[in-house]
């Protein structure tokens, strides 16, 4: 590696897995502006929408000085500032974690710049617990935002019942978003149903499922329905629960397929998702919709009260690995988070 650059991971086009590569990008050299950190990377996390980002069939048409041809990898970090603006909030050597959703250069390289005022490209910070590990501080940051905005837009028709307790169903519950919605909700004191594989029932149920429905079986949205939720979370996408509940948030859509994108863009080529949610909003059925993540501080401040024995991680790679990091993280069979170690 020459002077004045530093390893990451990116990729081209073509779609996963040709699309991605280990290479060399230019490492920074401008000072920094008083809102900005450099961050050593110790560990980033893969999620699904990584690799969904590749196959994005655009790619070959946008124009370099729009779109790079090398794009970044990851969003979510851990790791130790090496360099802080006099705005940031932060002093060379803290340890912290944290999502920079919109970093060119992703977070699966050795060195990540952040702008942690900048409302138009959004990154959230936080001191890392000294508790936890790279690993562990690595792996929460998405999941736990995502599973936070989907409880936020649910909350509404949650209400307390004679009992004192909403009812929420959470499709997917076993899922890395899933399993952090199911906590949440507990937390607020609703009532729990998820669904997931029976292998992961128990797992599941520690974090506060109350009853627990297993998809492996038959009757899925028959289950659902007889547990009458007041909403519905969905983290896996389909239509086999729409309509079972006042409101339906779901990250995923209509769509089934791990590596076909998801959040709020989906509405621009399914038609049948923007007129549901047309149709809940004039109240002539039940309120639907797709969210794309809210990357702000308030909605990952509440991770911090998290033990760490409730951060589950699948497996860890290191740095020349993230390739078969990204197998295990499509393979379906990762429990919990896959991690890449990006340095010592």
């Amino acid at each position: 590696m020459s002077a004045g650059s530093m390893k990451a991971w990116t990729y081209t086009s073509g779609g996963y897995p040709a699309a991605l590569q280990k290479t060399t990008i230019p490492s920074y050299q401008s000072p920094l502006k008083p809102d900005q950190l450099r961050v050593r990377i110790k560990a980033a996390s893969l999620n699904p929408v990584d690799a969904q980002l590749m196959g994005n069939p655009l790619w070959p048409y946008l124009p370099a000085a729009i779109v790079r041809a090398h794009k970044g990898v990851g969003e979510d970090f851990s790791g130790v500032v090496e360099e802080a603006g006099t705005s940031s909030g932060f002093r060379a050597g803290d340890e912290v974690f944290g999502i920079a959703p919109f970093l060119p250069e992703g977070t699966l390289q050795e060195v990540a710049q952040l702008d942690v005022n900048n409302s138009s490209t959004p990154v959230v910070v936080l001191p890392k617990p000294a508790e936890w590990s790279w690993e562990q501080a690595a792996a929460v940051p998405l999941v736990w935002i995502t599973a936070q905005t989907c409880i936020a837009k649910a909350a509404p028709w949650v209400p307390a019942h004679g009992n004192g307790k909403g009812k929420i169903a959470i499709l997917g519950g076993g899922s890395s978003c899933g399993i952090y919605a199911v906590h949440i909700a507990k937390q607020r004191g609703w009532e729990v149903a998820a669904t997931c594989s029976g292998k992961n029932a128990e797992h599941v149920r520690s974090m506060g499922a109350d009853t627990v429905i297993d998809y492996t079986t038959a009757g899925v949205s028959e289950q659902v329905k007889a547990f009458a939720p007041d909403a519905i979370l969905d983290f896996v996408g389909g239509v086999e629960c729409l309509g079972l509940a006042r409101r339906y948030v779901t990250v995923c859509g209509d769509k089934t397929s791990r590596l076909a994108i998801g959040g709020r863009v989906v509405y621009l080529w399914n038609p049948q998702m923007v007129i549901r949610a047309l149709l809940g909003r004039i109240g002539l059925g039940f309120s639907y919709t797709c969210i794309n993540l809210e990357v702000k501080s308030p909605n990952l401040e509440g991770v911090l009260t998290l033990t760490k024995d409730k951060i589950f991680i699948d497996s860890t790679f290191g740095f020349d690995e993230a390739m078969e990091a990204f197998e295990r993280l499509n393979s379906s069979r990762a429990r919990g988070k896959v991690i890449v170690r990006v340095s010592a």
